[in-house]
């Protein structure tokens, strides 16, 4: 039967409406695209830089070392004033850009916190370079994840969005910066669904916008800085099925773990409000003398731990060493953290878990001879199981690890770990740490 479309009644009928509502979800896939590519150049200038500081300041290590002492001053002097002027910036122009930001940003999706992206995005940008470059054991992940979302705030504005798309352009910006941190864009989606889950507005086209910001981010970043992996890991053989309950006792162990680093954070973040009344001056002193003196004899433990990582997995230390550089790590991660200058805590929170992850293999190892057991499977173990404990985020610690590293027939394992942590860790009482930040900081805006 021939459809008899000239009565324009029923030719309206037949035509496909474009409804407003549409034009607007398509437009918020571009600009999703936009953000990902605006956050791909900011987070590769970023790294680029750190880059440059890392080498400096390892070259000035080295001739202090040597013997040097004008080089030994240059770099206690050169920590101390970097912190203090990162201190400086955050506290007169952004206080929110203090820490990782990612509690700032889950304040922001509830509508609790400012997103002042004017101040936060160069003040971020420039306090974290300072920060980072003076050898404080913090991640640029916290920096480039705070800096995005505030460039998915900048785009919703200056294009006039609704706010109702408000929350999606946010979350499209902090998934483009882990992307870009890690080269890890599942994670970066991951983050954002598991995280701020609570905080995420679940919608077809707001899913939509994370994934294409995410992996937008990272397609620019690796244009940029190359296809190269941040960690040059082997691929290691999954382990036998009679080895699987040892990782379940390793999650035990982090599960416990977590609790003990994140009292240890939130004390330490106490003392030095509490007995440095948040002075500037102090803080950077004690600080930048601690780093940079500690760098000059021992420079692995400084920075956020990529070339230590790589280090471990291919010379294999001795667990003496192995328990001297967590214990070390352990105490410079909670002391930077502390001191409010910007950085973010998923890398040295990575470092960790290898280390004590690969402690934990050995010991295995020494108690079960008969199994064969290899401790580096449970370095990477322990990178799930630190996420776990502590951010209370198993699947990005799942995926984020996975990624990489590439042992993806560790995937088994890796679940059994990063399960037993979490329920550990629940049990336990040990909140989430992003949530007890913003819980702080609601607490002290409501005081003021």
């Amino acid at each position: 039967m021939k459809l008899n479309l000239r009565n324009p009644v029923k030719r309206a009928a037949y035509r496909k409406p474009f409804h407003n509502a549409d034009a607007d979800n398509y437009r918020l896939l571009v600009l999703a695209f936009m953000i990902g590519c605006i956050v791909g150049v900011l987070g590769s200038v970023f790294r680029l830089i750190l880059e440059i500081l890392d080498k400096y300041r390892k070259v000035l290590q080295q001739a202090a070392h040597s013997g040097s002492m004008l080089h030994s001053v240059f770099i206690v002097l050169g920590s101390v004033c970097a912190i203090a002027l990162s201190l400086y910036l955050i506290r007169k122009y952004a206080p929110e850009a203090s820490g990782s930001g990612v509690q700032e940003i889950e304040g922001a999706l509830d509508g609790v916190r400012p997103m002042r992206w004017k101040c936060v995005i160069p003040v971020k940008f420039i306090a974290s370079l300072l920060s980072l470059g003076s050898g404080l054991v913090l991640g640029r992940e916290g920096p480039t994840i705070q800096i995005g979302a505030n460039v998915g705030r900048m785009l919703k504005d200056l294009t006039k969005q609704p706010d109702i798309e408000d929350n999606s352009l946010i979350s499209a910006g902090a998934s483009a910066g882990l992307a870009v941190a890690f080269n890890a864009p599942l994670s970066g989606i991951v983050f954002v669904i598991e995280e701020m889950h609570e905080h995420f507005k679940f919608t077809f086209f707001s899913l939509a916008t994370i994934m294409i910001g995410a992996g937008t981010g990272d397609f620019v970043s690796r244009l940029i800085l190359g296809n190269t992996p941040e960690f040059m890991l082997q691929t290691f053989a999954a382990p036998a099925l009679k080895e699987y309950w040892l990782f379940s006792a390793l999650g035990v162990a982090f599960g416990a773990f977590g609790l003990i680093f994140n009292k240890l954070l939130l004390s330490g973040i106490d003392f030095v409000q509490a007995y440095l009344k948040a002075h500037i001056l102090p803080i950077a002193f004690l600080s930048g003398i601690l780093v940079s003196g500690l760098g000059i004899f021992y420079p692995q433990v400084l920075g956020g731990g990529y070339d230590l990582i790589n280090s471990i997995f291919a010379d294999r230390p001795a667990l003496v060493v192995l328990i001297f550089l967590f214990g070390l790590r352990f105490l410079l991660s909670v002391l930077s953290y502390s001191t409010g200058t910007a950085g973010g805590i998923f890398l040295p929170l990575l470092t960790l878990g290898v280390l004590l992850g690969i402690i934990c293999g050995i010991g295995f190892d020494a108690l079960f001879a008969e199994l064969d057991i290899n401790p580096l499977n449970f370095g990477i173990a322990g990178m799930v199981a630190v996420f776990a404990a502590t951010i209370r985020a198993p699947l990005t610690g799942l995926v984020l690890s996975l990624e990489m590293t590439g042992n993806y027939g560790m995937m088994l394992p890796l679940l059994i770990t990063s399960v037993t942590a979490s329920v550990i860790t629940v049990l336990l009482g040990n909140e989430p740490i992003y949530a007890t930040f913003l819980r702080r900081i609601l607490k002290k805006q409501t005081e003021a």
